[in-house]
């Protein structure tokens, strides 16, 4: 039993890295010149004064939708492991880790949900850049939290307490 904890609570850390990873650094979207834009600063290589020029990113909807749903994955990720760790010390045994496990779904739909808008409304959020680039190693660790976050909330559903 303490080797499954040990494997649900790596597994929940892992995730809440990927998550702190994927929402705070900056590679949500590269430029054909290697620059990279993430959620939060546009920044920029200027040749002509060799600096970076860094700006608030777009005022555009969809972009505050992803912000937004991505703070919320943190949360919701940090909650349910703190609500995890309460549970283990204080649950009877033979209860079930229902809440952590609702907690940890819900992490997983809103990195699902900013991710998709992200994929979906790329050209309108990048509208005032040029053309060309691709998609950052951000948006793919956001992915890669998505299953694992929800495959973590199914492991918790499922887990009973034993001594």
């Amino acid at each position: 039993m303490s080797l499954l904890l040990l494997v649900v609570s790596a597994l929940h850390i892992l995730i809440l890295i990927l998550l702190f990873v994927a929402t705070l650094d900056k590679s949500w979207w590269t430029l054909p010149g290697k620059e990279s834009l993430n959620l939060w600063y546009d920044c920029t290589w200027n040749n002509g004064t060799k600096t970076w020029a860094c700006s608030n990113v777009s005022e555009n909807g969809w972009l505050k939708a992803v912000q937004v749903l991505m703070v919320l994955s943190l949360i919701l990720c940090c909650l349910s492991f703190i609500l995890f760790m309460f549970q283990l010390y204080t649950m009877r045994r033979g209860g079930l880790f229902y809440a952590t496990g609702l907690c940890q779904l819900c992490t997983s739909v809103a990195v699902f949900t900013g991710a998709l808008i992200y994929a979906i409304h790329a050209e309108e959020i990048l509208a005032k850049h040029p053309r060309g680039g691709s998609f950052g190693y951000c948006f793919a660790l956001a992915w890669v939290a998505f299953p694992l976050a929800l495959v973590s909330g199914i492991i918790y559903i499922h887990l009973r307490k034993r001594e």
